[in-house]
């Protein structure tokens, strides 16, 4: 660290003099010209919030641009302490002028007295720095109601990710404790300080064990889980299943394994949630139609939802399908998008912008590999290929990638041929893409499967990357850490956007060498006449007014809006219930329907065979009848010729008799 001379507030009032801001806030001209206009602007406002608070001012008169933008830079910083604006000025000035601390003249410090800063005076002792830290002897002197007061020198221990000191470049990180066998295509979060790694594959092989890495004291721990089988039976434990190409997703204090390559895949996709207050894993009862098993998709976090997006199937078949899986009713949707899709593909990367939009980037086919950029409207349900600037990235699968703020970070992947040693950076909002640094050689930056996950710590963004494979698998941790100015000034841009806009606006024009120059007023604005001012203060009162009635009543519709919205979720939590209930009672019936109609088919057979019986009993019916008949008539016939017989003196036939 270039100030490790001085403590807090010290360094940060000599970076003040170095950086030409006087007392009361006075900014000399050095200021201006030695920075860039947005850095002085930003280290103007970082001034004014460590010495004086939060800005309290009211906003200046239009026609002074210079003062309406410092008091922008000033007031988008808000609420920030004090002491945290003095770490951020000395931070954004050592990025700048990293040898600013070598030409500080001797410094007399101000007679401040901080109570958490500056302890009594102790018995001297050197504490040597941790194996993930660095420690910094800081000798001070306070000077406290005229009088003199040494202290202890202070010794900062730089523990964690705290130890990575370079900016946008990739740091091989010295953990302690046994390291996680090495693996690509595995899956990784971030929970309460930890990254927590699951899965992959090595050597072919599908692992299941769970490791966590400890970002505070880089130490790596195995984590015992358990497995909960089922819900009917609490005590019952097994092992959770291996898996590969699957993605980890955090949620709440806990995170979601989503699908993923198994030894034994099944026919749909299975949701694991992990919890590491009780170390158990768990499988979540989803509802809906659950997409097919797969891995190498991607999985992103959008609101209460997660947006499933293409893989590969268990058949080896590339996919381009889309689903939602709600994580309030735990309920998959599959969604038929309007536009061309990406083309099927896996081991892509995918982002949420303004939680609307959905980027798809890269991944690969069995044959080749993508650089395209896909990005889908979750409102409209829309795909487009939208119009890139900057670098035109090259083809790549199997990279990693992370959001911070509205920047998408782009780490690793491969083209078939070899492995991408760029680190790449795409603003999601102006979709401009850069480079932020590169890398040499076949190093485990430069593989496919690897992980990237996000930490803010201490204040600091950093990307953490961990595994991959170059031609040989992987177990080490890199760490970048990002520069701090680009997202202060972000920051400080949506909180200026967030107040109310004058009628009247500054004008200020940047010049070729970065300085700020006031433009020309016209001179009939400082010639307004002041009975036209009062008018203008009249009428921007009434404006005011009307705004803020008007604000009010957005306030209660939003409330009543609310208020509804809270009712048509509980309606529509009974209502899933019922249709649950129905859908099984349904199921029911459906079953009942079928015996019955089994049943109504073998009567009917019965009745044709009761049918054939009856006819041929009529025939036999008919059949007696007639023979009946014809005995009678040849009986009859006997009878008539014996009487004929008698009577002309024929003796009848003896056989007959």
């Amino acid at each position: 660290m270039a100030s490790s001379g001085l403590a807090y507030p010290d360094r940060f009032y000599a970076a003040a003099a170095y950086a030409g801001f006087g007392a009361g806030g006075a900014t000399s001209s050095s200021a201006i010209s030695r920075f860039q206009n947005d850095v002085a602007l930003l280290l103007y406002g970082l001034y004014q919030q460590a010495t004086v608070g939060p800005c309290n001012v009211p906003k200046p008169r239009a026609w002074n641009p210079v003062e309406q933008s410092k008091w922008t830079s000033w007031h988008g910083l808000g609420s920030m302490p004090s002491a945290e604006a003095m770490r951020l000025f000395v931070k954004i000035l050592e990025e700048e002028d990293p040898g600013w601390y070598s030409r500080v003249p001797e410094f007399n410090p101000e007679p401040v007295v901080d109570i958490e800063m500056h302890k009594p005076k102790e018995d001297p002792k050197v504490i040597l720095a941790s194996t993930n830290g660095t420690s910094i002897p800081e000798p001070k002197t306070i000077s406290e109601n005229g009088s003199s007061v040494e202290t202890q020198d202070k010794v900062v221990i730089l523990e964690g990710l705290s130890a990575v000191s370079v900016h946008e470049e990739w740091t091989p990180l010295s953990v302690n404790g046994q390291r996680p066998k090495p693996r690509y295509e595995h899956g990784a979060t971030v929970v309460q300080d930890k990254m927590y790694i699951f899965g992959g594959n090595h050597n072919g092989r599908y692992l299941s064990d769970l490791q966590a890495l400890d970002l505070k004291s880089l130490t790596w721990s195995k984590i015992d889980a358990k497995f909960q089988a089922g819900s009917t039976d609490s005590s019952k434990s097994a092992q959770v299943s291996s898996c590969a190409g699957h993605s980890l997703i955090s949620w709440g204090n806990k995170f979601f394994s989503v699908a993923g390559h198994t030894k034994d895949p099944s026919e749909n996709i299975t949701v694991k949630e992990f919890d590491p207050h009780t170390c158990t894993w768990s499988i979540v009862k989803t509802y809906g139609k659950p997409p097919v098993s797969r891995g190498g998709q991607s999985v992103t976090l959008v609101g209460t939802t997660l947006v499933l997006f293409g893989g590969e199937d268990a058949k080896r078949c590339l996919l381009n399908d889309l689903h939602i899986l709600d994580l309030e009713t735990m309920t998959w949707d599959d969604v038929d998008a309007i536009g061309t899709p990406p083309s099927p593909r896996s081991d892509h990367a995918a982002a949420c912008h303004a939680d609307r939009y959905l980027l798809i980037f890269g991944g690969g086919s069995h044959a080749t590999c993508f650089n395209d950029l896909h990005v889908l409207d979750l409102q409209t349900m829309e795909w487009s290929r939208p119009k890139q600037q900057g670098l035109a990235p090259s083809p790549r699968a199997g990279h990693a990638g992370a959001t911070v703020g509205e920047n998408w970070y782009i780490v690793g992947g491969g083209n078939n041929k070899s492995g991408v040693s760029e680190t790449l950076v795409l603003n999601m909002s102006t979709l401009t893409w850069s480079v932020v640094s590169s890398v040499e050689g076949r190093v485990p930056l430069a593989s496919e499967g690897m992980t990237l996950v996000h930490s803010n710590y201490n204040g600091d963004d950093y990307l953490i990357s961990f595994g991959g494979y170059n031609g040989r698998y992987s177990n080490e941790v890199f760490a970048l850490k990002l520069t701090l100015k680009s997202d202060l000034q972000s920051k400080t841009k949506e909180h200026a956007s967030d107040g109310t806009s004058s009628v009247l606006e500054p004008e200020v024009e940047l010049s070729h060498d970065g300085k700020i120059r006031e433009i020309a007023m016209d001179s009939a604005d400082s010639d307004l006449k002041k009975d036209d001012a009062n008018e203008l203060l009249v009428a921007l009162k009434a404006e005011k007014e009307e705004l803020e009635a008007a604000l009010n009543r957005e306030q209660v519709q939003t409330i009543q809006l609310k208020e509804e919205i809270a009712e048509a979720e509980a309606r529509n939590a009974e209502l899933t219930k019922e249709l649950q209930t129905v859908r099984g009672q349904l199921a029911a019936e459906q079953s009942r329907c079928f015996k019955l109609e089994v049943d109504v088919a073998e009567l009917r057979q019965k009745l044709q065979s009761m049918d054939a019986l009856e006819r041929e009993v009529e025939l036999l019916r008919r059949q007696k009848a007639a023979s009946e008949q014809a005995a009678l008539e040849a009986k009859q016939r006997q009878s008539s010729s014996g009487m004929w017989g008698w009577l002309v003196g024929t003796p009848p036939d003896k056989s007959e008799s």
